[in-house]
């Protein structure tokens, strides 16, 4: 974990208030499924925003993100050249170098760029990757994944693109080694819930509300089988059965 000024090199929208931003990165090794703290504006609220890694390149980190309050808003009008603090990177991550075999990657929403680099490091380990990509009705951030996946598939609840309907409705577990998700807890359950019918191993990224990143806080504790665990420094990613339903 680092703490350091970085610069914004770009920014882009690629959807309805969904922003791609790319900043420079310094030395640190990064884990897929980890995410930084992110603020670039004056001492005070709104605290750090801690936003998933969606792709690591030599000297540059990407980040996708949605504008849903204060602090992302503020993200989103950073351009080229403004100057931007990061802490990280921090939580586990996706156990990429403890799986083989074919793995699905199952992400719905804001909750699909953490998969992007998780699909790159298994299939650089050898892994044939599936990726299902479930939206509520745009789309955004598929075409990467075609360069890296064996096979996608896409549902959309509005039906314009792909399956109409959940993307759970299209996915199925017993053809796979692994499984990793992230997204809305509904969805992860429900993944879950396939998984564990089959007897297939799954990893979930716990995307709940954080304010310090590094397990001071408090505010992003979930209620799991072994008891309360931090999202931001136990996780975000927990082994499936952990979850308490």
């Amino acid at each position: 974990m680092q703490f350091y000024n970085s610069k914004i090199i770009s920014q882009k929208k690629i959807a309805t208030d969904i922003f791609h931003l790319v900043v420079a990165k310094k030395d640190e090794i990064v884990v897929p499924g980890q995410f930084y703290m992110l603020k670039a504006w004056d001492d005070g609220l709104p605290l750090m925003r801690p936003i998933s890694v969606y792709n690591v390149e030599i000297e540059q980190l990407h980040f996708l993100y949605k504008v849903v309050g204060k602090g992302t808003e503020w993200l989103s009008k950073l351009r080229k050249g403004e100057k931007i603090e990061l802490l990280g990177p921090l939580g586990n991550g996706f156990p990429c170098n403890e799986v083989s075999g074919k793995i699905a990657l199952v992400g719905g929403g804001i909750g699909i760029p953490p998969l992007f680099e998780t699909a790159k490091l298994l299939t650089k380990n050898g892994c044939k990757v599936d990726v299902y990509l479930g939206y509520k009705d745009e789309l955004f951030a598929f075409e990467p994944f075609e360069k890296v996946c064996e096979n996608i598939f896409i549902a959309a609840e509005n039906g314009k693109e792909g399956y109409k309907g959940f993307i759970t409705d299209i996915f199925h577990a017993q053809n796979y080694d692994a499984v990793f998700t992230c997204g809305p807890e509904m969805m992860m359950r429900k993944v879950t819930e396939l998984c564990d019918a089959r007897q297939v191993p799954i990893w979930l990224s716990m995307e709940n509300r954080m304010a310090c990143g590094i397990g001071a806080c408090l505010v992003c504790t979930c209620k799991t089988k072994e008891g309360m665990k931090r999202c931001c420094k136990d996780g975000p990613v927990f082994f499936g059965k952990i979850l308490d339903n």
